[in-house]
């Protein structure tokens, strides 16, 4: 079997262009000039103080989550590979970020190209080329997992992205990593994998967040009301509006996952990760203007049992109230979530919404069926 090839900073390139791509064995390189970094970042820049460099695999790593994350263990000087199936860019150059900045990091990072379901393809290669730690950030099912670690035997940590969504909804809240999980809940999954990894002995810890929010959000969270604000519409929101939920920034989320990084105080631990504050649907919705500059919104309040949209959904946030503590990251990690919520959703909304990138198109379809109703009522 052919031995997977990787480059290293301090091996020549393998190709004359500085801009070029080559593929060996499935393995994808990206050769760029490096340049210096900038000397003052902005709030929300991805740095940390670096640690030991390891051999890192992520699975995933080109939308959302990903992205910060592996700028973040490049910054860090370790090597990391993006296992994924091709079909997205494996690097792009983020909103606010220099070129220089750029060039660093695509210059670093390497992709190997493979379906993670192709369990034969994914023990093969990745034991050929051995890993030190695994960021799954992508994972569903624990089956999926199974070939990762037969892979890796001397695997030092594998570091799972899990979800809030696993507690069982309960009258006393917020939800601690001690709380009872729904095996029945739609992450059932993610809650499986979570118990195979203890169940195999390995060196693992998972991280929950609650709803995440920021530049490249691929979910409908504050895009959907970005949306309307944008159109100057009336927000629906169901019910009384005060269900309170949580929001957590994904440059904080991306911090907490590297601080539990060959860290003993991490192992075979989960932490719940989100924003410091609670908030309202209403205040959310209030937030959201404030945080992209529009005007407060006006909010219409309605009752989701008179509608029947099918699979459609008329608003992107569970009907309860849901969140979670995250007492146990900051006094173990000593992690603190740099942004509130406003500021974070001026981000989000400078580096994305507001520069006209967003992942779906406006559907105000519910929206007027609802707000149809209303007047009739009013």
């Amino acid at each position: 079997m052919a031995r997977l090839v990787v480059q290293h900073q301090n091996q020549p390139s393998f190709s004359l262009l500085p801009s070029s791509l080559s593929d060996f064995n499935g393995i994808r390189l990206t050769n760029h000039i490096q340049c210096r970094r900038k000397v003052c970042p902005p709030k929300g820049a991805l740095h940390v103080t670096a640690s030991g460099e390891k051999k890192i695999l992520m699975m995933g790593g080109t939308r959302f989550i990903g992205v910060f994350l592996a700028r973040l263990l490049v910054k860090e000087g370790h090597q990391v590979t993006l296992f994924t199936r091709g079909k997205a860019a494996i690097t792009q150059q983020l909103p606010g970020e220099s070129d220089e900045d750029y060039a660093e990091f695509s210059s670093k990072v390497l992709h190997l190209k493979g379906d993670r379901k192709d369990f034969e393809f994914v023990k093969i290669s990745l034991a050929a080329e051995g890993f030190d730690v695994v960021y799954d950030i992508n994972g569903r099912e624990a089956v999926e997992v199974e070939p990762i670690l037969d892979a890796l035997p001397n695997l030092q940590q594998y570091i799972y992205c899990s979800s809030a969504g696993v507690y069982k909804k309960s009258d006393l809240l917020p939800h601690c990593e001690t709380d009872a999980v729904d095996p029945k809940s739609r992450h059932k999954g993610k809650l499986e994998t979570e118990s195979f990894l203890d169940s195999r002995g390995v060196n693992w810890t998972s991280i929950r967040p609650v709803y995440i929010y920021g530049p490249l959000n691929y979910n409908p969270v504050e895009e959907w009301f970005f949306h309307r604000l944008k159109a100057g519409r009336p927000i629906p929101i169901p019910n009384s509006g005060i269900q309170i939920t949580q929001l957590g920034h994904v440059k904080d989320l991306a911090k907490a996952f590297l601080l539990v990084l060959s860290n003993e105080k991490a192992s075979k631990q989960v932490f719940n990760i989100s924003g410091e504050k609670y908030v309202t649907f209403d205040g959310l919705a209030r937030a959201c203007a404030k945080g992209a500059g529009f005007p407060e919104p006006e909010i219409v309040h309605y009752n989701p049992k008179e509608f029947d949209f099918g699979k459609k959904k008329a608003f992107p946030f569970r009907d309860q109230h849901f969140f979670a503590s995250i007492e146990k990251a900051k006094s173990v990690l000593g992690w603190k979530p740099e942004f509130d919520l406003v500021e974070g959703l001026a981000d989000s909304y400078n580096l994305d919404f507001g520069r006209g990138t967003f992942r779906k198109e406006a559907d105000f379809s519910t929206d007027d069926i609802i707000l149809g109703k209303s007047l009739v009522l009013t």
